[in-house]
């Protein structure tokens, strides 16, 4: 690969014969990524204890920056399990002002680490590894989200996992069995429903079945609105960071922990891409994707991003051919936050959070 080939995103060299067939795929897989990342999204945030917004300000951001800039044909990034556990972190230690400071950081060391060509180096991490702590990260995501599906009533949770188990127990006689009920019927249907059909997601099944039958039998339980004040309206809000010299040095370990873990998950998603597409992404481009999607991704009020494997999967069975639908992708969630959001802001009366940058 020469030099001037290997620093061309993949949204420009596909472009070379592309048609409206093509098109009319990139559209429906967007589209169709769009509507899944959307609970997706806000989910993600708030088991990272961030705003439900920020998820989507980030599957926007960094979503369309990741298709635009990427090494990949298919990659569609954003929000991720993966850094649950480290953002929410981050948080508790040093708010959100310190995590938006250690998204730039580490989109940083991305951008670096693609820019010198490490991208071809991280796929040398041993399989053992990435599978051993996918899986811890999975049961850990699970853990935090027990309280949640059994619509316990506690204090706040501790972070570590024995401890949060022992609180989880001490509560189980607050169950809200309304809320088990909708909760265990979205699980079986995303998980049954594939066996139908695989052409539409069941968790857009799961998420239009569940809202409904919340709304028309008036269920007394929690949702996005009456928690969360439903979804914001409007373009993410752009704001500086305040850098303060002193708070560099601390949050170092985590920027190099956020920008590991979504090195190798990118490359991990973008190879999994690769078998399923037939492709071959271009791993250092990836990393400078990533690179500046973290670094733009927090002036807009975001989490740190990376490539998402489940969505990617989901953008190519949806028929994807070109990094188009991730940006289609990422237009779709910001269609509903300038369109759909409006009807939900009235009706839940929804008053701004405050900004991350005090």
């Amino acid at each position: 690969m020469s030099f001037s080939k290997q620093w061309i995103p993949r949204s420009i060299g596909c472009l070379r014969g592309y048609s409206v067939k093509k098109l009319s795929q990139d559209l429906i897989a967007g589209l169709t990524v769009g509507l899944v990342a959307l609970p997706l999204a806000m989910a993600f945030a708030i088991a990272s204890g961030v705003p439900p917004q920020a998820g989507i300000y980030t599957a926007v951001v960094a979503g369309f920056l990741i298709s635009a800039l990427g090494g990949s044909r298919t990659q569609i990034g954003g929000p991720t399990g993966a850094f649950v556990v480290i953002v929410a972190g981050i948080v508790v230690k040093f708010g959100l002002g310190g995590l938006a400071l250690v998204g730039i950081m580490a989109g940083v060391l991305l951008l670096v680490m693609g820019l010198t060509g490490l991208g071809t180096a991280v796929k040398y991490i041993p399989r053992p590894v990435t599978i051993g702590f996918t899986n811890g990260i999975a049961l850990l995501i699970a853990s935090t989200q027990i309280k949640d599906f059994l619509g316990e009533k506690t204090p706040s949770v501790p972070s570590e996992f024995l401890a949060r188990l022992r609180m989880l127990l001490h509560y189980l006689g607050t169950t809200r069995w309304h809320t088990v009920a909708v909760a265990s019927a979205s699980l079986a249907i995303i998980l049954l429903w594939p066996r139908l059909t695989k052409r539409v997601p069941g968790s857009i099944v799961a998420l239009l079945l569940s809202t409904a039958g919340v709304a028309f039998f008036q269920l007394p339980i929690e949702t996005i609105g009456s928690k969360f004040g439903g979804i914001p309206q409007g373009f993410p809000h752009f704001a500086l960071p305040v850098f303060q010299l002193e708070s560099i040095v601390p949050l170092l370990p985590s920027a190099f922990a956020v920008a590991l873990l979504a090195a190798v998950e990118s490359l991990l998603s973008a190879v999994v891409a690769d078998g399923m597409s037939g492709d071959r992404h271009n791993s250092n481009m990836e990393l400078v994707a990533q690179g500046v999607a973290n670094i733009v991704s927090p002036l807009f009020g975001g989490i740190p991003a990376t490539g998402a494997i489940a969505r990617t999967a989901t953008n190519i069975r949806s028929g994807a051919l070109t990094p188009l639908a991730g940006i289609i992708h990422a237009l779709t969630l910001l269609a509903i936050l300038l369109v759909a959001a409006p009807p939900l802001h009235a009706s839940y009366h929804w008053q701004p959070s405050p900004p991350f940058f005090l």
